[in-house]
């Protein structure tokens, strides 16, 4: 259905070099892999199944980037968020959507005190280290948009008052797939503002057999206990900065997201498919998972490879489809596919 006529892409100079050893980098990407170790462990005690899903909220941890987790119920999408903000030291707050919240029930209000004759600021459940929004698309627009400085700008505004969050402040959401009942589209604004959208399956025969011998008691449930600190987190995040990417692979970055908004460019006949590509955000959002994702596997150097192993959580949410591409089957997966296939590997 996605054909390639030719796989070559626009011409670009490549002014690329091989990394250079830098020893204090390699010893900072020891430190965070051996603390990352014992937390995937921590985790991997409760969360049985998703190993997919855990790696991607490391990386989100890891670099400071929102995730949205998409899935039917009972795929252990909020125990996965749970697990990850108990295996920390972070204060953690759990927000139930519904139809009839309001933006005040997430950010907080002003409440008139008439002891002092004087509004005092009550601040909402957004004000943690951890924030799950869970089923954050079954409420309406107005209360979804709360979110969204805060999200991008980590502070809120109450009345004429700014107020910081805490550092770290990851939100970490869950929505059921939009063909369900009761639930509403996101908008592309706060959609663009997560870094990821993971989408959970089904855990194989065996996964599922795990989780029943580890889970089906009544009163008693394995639960994770703190094996990270804050501040190491908050210096992982500068390690992540440091890692080193190549001038080749930054173009290969930036080919790809062309790729989603002028995909002819590259030899692909998907442009009908396609309302719109991904943002300048995805960009950044590319090379930031990849950076992330090359320290997981114990390097200071970023490889093709690293940007192909989450292209697709970093790109799925940042492509429109139009009504053609929807009523041929298309998804935004495979337009990610597509592009993978057309730009040339440096």
């Amino acid at each position: 259905m996605l054909a390639s006529h030719r796989r070559t892409a626009r011409s670009r100079p490549t002014t690329g070099s091989n990394p250079r050893p830098d020893p204090e980098l390699d010893q900072r990407v020891r430190q965070v892999h051996d603390w990352l170790g014992p937390l995937t462990d921590e985790m991997g005690r409760v969360i049985v199944g998703q190993d997919y899903l855990v790696d991607r909220l490391l990386v989100s941890l890891l670099t400071g980037g929102h995730a949205l987790l998409e899935g039917l119920p009972g795929l252990a999408k909020t125990l996965s968020v749970k697990t990850l903000a108990t295996a920390t030291h972070g204060s953690f707050k759990r927000i139930q959507f519904t139809p009839d919240m309001l933006p005040a029930d997430i950010v907080g209000t002003l409440i008139y005190s008439p002891k002092d004759a004087e509004f005092h600021t009550r601040q909402g459940p957004v004000f943690a280290n951890f924030v799950l929004a869970d089923e954050i698309n079954r409420a309406p627009a107005k209360v979804q948009s709360a979110l969204l400085e805060a999200m991008q700008e980590q502070q809120v505004t109450i009345g004429e008052d700014t107020h910081p969050l805490p550092r770290p402040f990851l939100v970490l959401a869950t929505q059921n797939p939009v063909e369900q009942e009761g639930t509403y589209t996101l908008p592309e604004a706060q959609l663009d503002r997560f870094l990821f959208k993971l989408s959970v399956d089904y855990p194989t025969p065996q996964e599922e057999r795990q989780i029943l011998d580890a889970m089906d008691a009544t009163t008693r449930s394995p639960s994770a206990q703190p094996v990270v600190e804050l501040d190491q987190i908050l210096e992982a995040r500068q390690v992540v900065d440091d890692i080193y990417v190549d001038d080749r692979v930054r173009d290969y970055i930036v080919d790809l997201v062309q790729c989603t908004r002028e995909p002819s460019a590259f030899g692909l006949d998907v442009g009908p498919y396609i309302r719109f590509g991904a943002s300048p955000r995805g960009t950044l959002g590319l090379i930031r998972a990849a950076r992330a994702w090359a320290l997981m596997n114990g390097r200071a150097y970023v490889t093709p490879s690293d940007v192909k192993a989450i292209a697709h959580d970093v790109l799925r949410h940042r492509i429109g489809l139009t009504y053609e591409g929807v009523a041929q089957g298309v998804s935004t997966d495979d337009i990610v596919d597509a592009c993978l296939g057309a730009v040339p590997t440096p």
